[in-house]
């Protein structure tokens, strides 16, 4: 007889949501986080938004959890009064040419059912909002924003309701099959050693997913893709209205340093995308604030150099390397009944909810 029925690994936005749907109300399901308290990663280092499914291929994972999942937490935080605001988003050309740009995105979001965008001129973008420059438009009224942390807490809460259990400061450093399922091997903070046995595992590890993954012998690799944050003076907070956003880098890489707003209205700029070597640094570089002032300023001319103050950073877990093009969400049994979640960078936070609610159908 197994020690556990299903370990999560992981206590992220998308493992204890995992948490969440797979709890019934029996014990057996236990979540282990390396840090001393849930979401400290990149769950917690992102802009926050509620995407509504533009950007990515039409068929791939990223496109279809975004859209599933974006239904579902609006649902989730109106029915449990979670903060969020349906802000909508400007996708702004600079140009024509870019504005070829913005009907190919135009046109991929219809193919991705995203039935409500619709594309605006220059006097229309003018009029939604008067602040900003702009030669024309994608406008998303779907595109929203959250507070992550509730919703984490919401998951957490919602797990531990239905007898689920998290373990804080313990780290997976083994995982081996055994009849019946698999064998953890784990250390805590204390530098003690336990190990037990699991009958399923879902490995929702993030930036160390791959990790995880290489202990059951599948050869996935992760690279860090940093992005920083500054933000913009509070005096500047009532001079935009919608999330903006300019025309994607090439290859996915980043959606471009885009100006986000937080639900007590604070304005931000970021993320950039710099690929990094495999170490969890969180501090900003402070020396791209005049390349964060040239990008932005382009679309919002109010701004000026001394308003953009350096603010916090995260990092993506993306499978795909420097200079490849797309590459989609690993969401796989692998294993019979180990589940590898690698790759989860953005849309992840809009994906969560959908990407258990598929789990738990291949696990009922």
């Amino acid at each position: 007889m197994m020690d556990a029925d299903v370990t999560i690994i992981g206590a992220g936005v998308v493992g204890l949501a995992v948490a969440g749907a797979l709890a019934d109300g029996r014990s057996g399901i236990y979540i282990l986080e390396k840090n001393d308290s849930h979401g400290r990663g990149t769950s917690s280092r992102n802009s926050e938004v509620i995407h509504a499914g533009i950007y990515y291929p039409p068929g791939s994972l990223k496109a279809r959890f975004c859209i599933e999942g974006r239904e579902m937490l609006y649902e989730i935080c109106e029915r449990n009064n979670l903060p969020h605001r349906k802000t909508g988003k400007l996708l702004i050309a600079a140009s024509e040419k870019e504005m070829e740009k913005i009907g190919q995105l135009y046109r991929n979001a219809l193919r991705n059912g995203v039935k409500s965008v619709s594309l605006l001129e220059e006097k229309e973008v003018r009029e939604m909002e008067p602040n900003i420059k702009a030669f024309g438009a994608l406008h998303s009224p779907e595109t929203g924003i959250l507070n992550a942390h509730s919703l984490m807490d919401y998951f957490l809460h919602k797990a531990r309701e239905k007898g689920a259990e998290i373990v804080y400061r313990t780290l997976v450093i083994g995982v081996e099959i055994v009849s019946g399922g698999y064998r953890i091997t784990t250390v805590n903070a204390e530098g003690e050693y336990f190990a037990f046995t699991s009958e399923r595992v879902i490995n929702a590890a993030g930036l160390q997913s791959d990790v995880v993954a290489r202990m059951i012998g599948k050869q996935y690799l992760l690279h860090y893709c940093k992005g920083d944050y500054f933000s913009i003076d509070g005096a500047k907070r009532d001079m935009v209205r919608r999330l903006i956003y300019p025309v994607p880098e090439e290859n996915h890489v980043g959606l471009g340093v885009h100006l986000t707003l937080d639900l007590s209205g604070r304005m931000r700029l970021g993320p950039d995308a710099t690929y990094i070597e495999r170490v969890e640094d969180y501090r900003v570089d402070k020396g791209k604030a005049d390349m964060f002032y040239a990008s932005a300023v382009r679309f919002l001319p109010f701004l000026r150099r001394e308003d953009i103050i350096p603010d916090m950073s995260g990092i993506r877990p993306k499978l795909q390397a420097r200079g490849e093009g797309f590459r989609d969400f690993i969401v796989s049994e692998d294993m019979p009944g180990f589940i590898n979640l690698v790759g989860i960078e953005s849309p992840g936070l809009t994906a969560a909810p959908a990407i258990a609610r598929f789990i738990k159908n291949i696990f009922t």
